[in-house]
């Protein structure tokens, strides 16, 4: 799994959790003393009753446009909105990552630690189109170029959120690798330097010949929205745990700050891959 790709399994939700089906218990009961139907209620919110079922079960996390609907139906009392914002669900597949996308969307902050591969948002369409390729098991063409239009979306929001704080800590390794040959490479290292000149982007390579530091336990993804609030995202081989828990959070946001402090300068970091594109 990688930046949220599963191959062919993409379709399913990830299991449910407490404050999902908590959610989903006060929807169903204000929609009962409102002496509506699952029918009349989705027609009211324009969703069908299936989907009101599957989040009344704590099946599905509610869309926003859901939650903002189901306010007015039932008040506007303000109360879904607010336990809205305290869903969680347990680790899933591309579900997760689907919250994760929606939230980068509006994000005042990101940051990205990754020593497995060049993170999505900086990827070049030949180094992206290398991995989708050699996924196992295979994807066909269409997925591919589903694939990549995807990424390709994704990447809009480096150039159009220009407000938006992009920190990037990148293992040296990453380059040295010459994922999909020596040409990739090179294109690859243009493009990142292009990108690391961005006012809203930092770019940091943490070096090999460094002896330890504090991001050992793997790869991690933080964002901060416009309220303030902070998130996490890690990946696995084939699962990705979403993280809203303050107190996990605070763990990666301090081996994050550490990681700043033991990396490359900016400077240099943008001085060892000049240096790396000269060797090709």
């Amino acid at each position: 799994m990688v930046d949220g790709v599963v191959g062919t399994n993409t379709g399913g939700e990830p299991e449910s959790s407490d404050s999902l089906r908590t959610f989903g218990a006060v929807v169903q009961g204000l929609r009962e003393h409102a002496g509506l139907s699952r029918e009349e209620f989705g027609e009211l919110v324009r969703f069908s009753k299936h989907t009101v079922a599957s989040v009344e079960l704590g099946r599905r996390m509610p869309d926003a446009e859901f939650v903002q609907r189901a306010e007015e139906v039932f008040g506007r009392t303000g109360a879904l909105q607010r336990a809205a914002g305290c869903l969680e669900r347990q680790p899933g597949l591309a579900a997760w990552f689907r919250r994760w996308a929606r939230l980068e969307q509006v994000a005042i902050t990101l940051y990205t630690y990754e020593c497995r591969l060049i993170p999505g948002l900086l990827q070049t369409e030949a180094y992206a189109r290398t991995l989708f390729t050699n996924q196992l098991p295979p994807l066909d063409d269409e997925q591919i170029e589903a694939q990549w239009a995807a990424r390709a979306e994704r990447q809009r929001l480096l150039r159009g959120r220009p407000n938006t704080a992009f920190s990037f800590l990148l293992e040296e390794h990453l380059f040295r690798r010459r994922m999909g040959g020596v040409e990739v490479t090179r294109e690859l290292i243009d493009h990142v330097l292009d990108l690391a000149q961005l006012r809203n982007i930092e770019l940091q390579i943490m070096p090999t010949e460094q002896e330890t530091h504090a991001g050992l336990d793997g790869s991690m993804q933080l964002l901060e929205t416009p309220e303030n609030r902070w998130f996490a995202y890690c990946e696995a081989q084939r699962g990705g745990l979403f993280m809203s828990d303050p107190k996990e959070l605070s763990v990666l946001q301090r081996r994050y700050a550490r990681m700043r402090s033991q990396a490359l300068t900016l400077t240099d970091s943008v001085g060892l891959l000049q240096q790396m594109r000269g060797e090709l």
